[in-house]
């Protein structure tokens, strides 16, 4: 190991990797700011006769509150007919409020109990939810945009200080209006961070590690997930978790201003013929690399770089509505984008069947995690060896199968047969989303990458969508979700048989390239184009992606993914 090699691998693992814990706690931010906790009515001693207004603990409940089966009554209060009744004739809503059994998700206030979000206002937690979501799938197309006009750097740090003040209105908001326009661009703004993010790691990997290091990368979210709740313990209530969260962001923002922890992707720079920008983010990779270099390479940056700049030609950037215009890479780009939204929307039939088993915030949210955590760890283990096309298809058809077993079936199977088939469909319908995203990441071209891969997580973001707004109206059209949904899986089994394979193929620069990624067949592996890194030594005599033949010459040294 070089003098000084330690010091890049940490560097680029802070600037492609930390940043998720971040993201991935304002992700989760919205799970326990609308965790309802188990409430009832306060009795009203207006509403009882004479005789019985003295009470007062336990004899009150029982004289003002119904008893359910499962504890007092949310939602209702015992109606006396006349003065003198000692016994009810009927019931109605709650009329001096709720007490709720608090902490609900390790916090003492959070967005229901602030506006008593329950009952017959209750529609409004899955509406927030609905806007918050609605945010990340513009965000997501939003800075996709911004990430092929502007850079993938450019766009990560804009989206992050824009989070900040967002992110302290939430936590200032004084009413619910207020709350659900903040939330709604507090999402736009960490869809952005994510996104760019996303984008730029992946173009600074070559083909062996790019599946890895996302993997890891999605590792690191789902810590970040993880630690949302004892935050929330430590907060105790929601403005100071907002306001915590915000802060850390803010950190982030602060840290990664600096170009050092994350470069401009030299792939997009060439791509759109930047080649000056190109030439010094090249070099800085090269010497951050702490490899030795000889006098032939130090001088060749002197030479044909700067030959190459001059003269060189105006940056030419491409619109997304240029994706229209091709064949093969608008198919791809609709195919997985319909199995992201797919995977993603049928995620709610499954999570539903869990409810009755982990009633509790905090039970059912670190099993949620936990199948996110297995559907990592399955598409690392399997996509690298089997494919990316094979393993989405095996998930979907897995998918596909526990929806239809639990759609004809619940009724007749036992608990624990339900209980495994949710699990087995949550995970891979997690795999699903996850893969469906970095394939896209894969044929799509540099030049359009981050505007298409932004309309595919978007689309991905709508499915989550379909489960709040299912339950806006008391969740009345939840058969008719988990029917459509179980149905369209169908339909994507067909669709991803058109799917080219990208693995071990460098990532295509152009439409052009974009366009001659054709179907092979299912268990057939295309040849690998070249397993060498971004930078590459002097001697190497083949191109990475046909970037340039200026890259050679600029690094003279190598730049391995095992440093990201």
């Amino acid at each position: 190991m070089p003098a000084g090699g330690w010091r890049p691998r940490g560097r680029l693992a802070a600037g492609g990797w930390a940043p998720c814990l971040a993201l991935a706690l304002g992700w989760a931010l919205g799970w326990a700011l609308g965790a309802a906790p188990p409430h009832r009515c306060r009795p009203d001693t207006a509403l009882l006769p004479p005789p019985l207004r003295r009470l007062a603990g336990a004899a009150l409940l029982r004289a003002a509150v119904p008893r359910l089966r499962g504890g007092w009554s949310p939602c209702q209060l015992y109606r006396y007919r006349g003065p003198g009744t000692a016994r009810p004739n009927g019931t109605g809503p709650c009329t001096r409020g709720w007490h709720y059994a608090l902490p609900a998700a390790g916090l003492r206030s959070n967005l229901v109990t602030q506006w008593d979000l329950v009952c017959h206002s209750r529609w409004k937690v899955p509406l927030e939810q609905t806007t918050h979501l609605l945010g990340w799938t513009l965000g997501s197309i939003t800075a996709g945009l911004a990430c092929d006009r502007f850079g993938r750097r450019t766009a990560f740090v804009a989206s992050l200080v824009l989070a900040v003040p967002v992110g302290l209105c939430v936590a200032l908001a004084k009413d619910f209006a207020m709350v659900l326009v903040a939330r709604l661009l507090f999402g736009a703004a960490l869809a952005g961070a994510f996104l760019s993010l996303y984008v730029a790691r992946l173009e600074l990997c070559d083909p062996p590690h790019r599946l890895g290091v996302t993997t890891v990368a999605g590792f690191f979210w789902i810590a970040g997930e993880l630690l949302l709740p004892g935050l929330a313990v430590l907060c105790r209530d929601w403005r100071v978790l907002q306001g915590a969260v915000t802060m850390i962001l803010a950190l982030l923002a602060a840290f990664w201003w600096c170009p050092v922890l994350l470069l401009e992707s030299p792939r997009w720079l060439l791509a759109t013929r930047q080649l000056a920008r190109a030439r010094k983010t090249l070099q800085a990779l090269a010497e951050g690399s702490g490899s030795e270099r000889s006098a032939g390479p130090q001088q060749s940056l002197c030479s044909e770089p700067q030959a190459l700049t001059e003269g060189s030609p105006q940056p030419r950037y491409h619109a997304v509505c240029e994706i229209f215009g091709t064949r093969v890479i608008w198919r791809n780009s609709a195919i997985l984008g319909f199995t992201a939204f797919i995977g993603a929307g049928i995620r709610h039939c499954f999570t539903r069947n869990l409810t009755p088993h982990l009633p509790h915030f905090f039970s059912s949210y670190f099993t949620l995690v936990g199948t996110e955590a297995t559907a990592c760890l399955f598409v690392l283990l399997t996509a690298e060896r089997f494919g990316r096309r094979a393993i989405l298809l095996l998930c979907t058809v897995l998918t596909g199968i526990c929806s239809l077993l639990l759609l004809a079936l619940t009724q007749y199977l036992l608990e624990f047969i339900v209980l495994i088939l949710s699990v087995v469909g949550i995970t891979t319908s997690h795999a699903v989303t996850m893969l469906s995203i970095f394939f896209a990441s894969e044929v799509l071209p540099t030049v359009v990458r981050g505007a298409g891969l932004g309309l595919i997580v978007g689309a991905s973001f709508v499915g989550k969508a379909a489960a709040p707004i299912t339950a806006i109206p008391n969740s009345r059209g939840f058969f008719l979700h988990h029917v459509v949904f179980a149905s369209f899986t169908i339909l994507s089994i067909l669709s991803i048989m058109l799917l080219p394979e990208s693995q071990g193929r460098s990532l295509p620069q152009s439409l052009e390239d974009g366009e001659r990624r054709h179907r092979s067949p299912l268990f057939h592996q295309p040849p690998r184009e070249d397993h060498v890194p971004l930078l590459t030594t002097p001697s190497s005599q083949r191109s990475y992606s046909n970037l340039t033949t200026s890259t050679t010459s600029v690094t003279g040294s190598t730049v391995t993914p095992s440093e990201i």
